[in-house]
């Protein structure tokens, strides 16, 4: 079993990485989602995929024996809270960026940043 998922790991990382290569802010965003989803799909098989009872400490029991470790759940349900979060943010900033500047294009949203001299000569060359 964690051989798969270390397999749907690699596939959504490489996804991930082609989406956030895009010049599309929105891909960027939903490839940065499927990259906190991968990490979370690591954390989780690193706990161990175990089909074991819950740790749940009996009363006067000192320690529980062959029970699942609920720490990697705790961090990825965690990790799932924080992304959804920052996925509405993200949503929210790029719809904001889209009203202002009417592009979602990277390249197109060079406001604050010179141009290089070769695009301003090529753009006169072209006029």
């Amino acid at each position: 079993m964690e051989s798969l998922i270390a397999i749907m790991v690699g596939v959504l990382v490489a996804t991930s990485v082609y989406l956030m290569m895009a010049r599309n802010v929105l891909r960027f965003i939903f490839g940065l989602v499927l990259l906190s989803n991968a990490a979370n799909l690591t954390i989780f098989a690193a706990g161990g995929l175990t089909p074991e009872t819950p740790p749940l400490i009996a009363e006067g029991a000192d320690t529980v024996v062959g029970a699942a470790n609920a720490l990697p759940q705790a961090l990825v349900l965690t990790a799932i809270v924080i992304g959804f979060g920052l996925f509405a943010f993200a949503l929210a900033l790029v719809y904001r960026t889209y009203q202002n500047l009417g592009t979602l294009n990277a390249d197109e949203m060079r406001i604050a940043e010179p141009r290089f001299e070769s695009e301003t000569k090529a753009e006169e060359t072209s006029k």
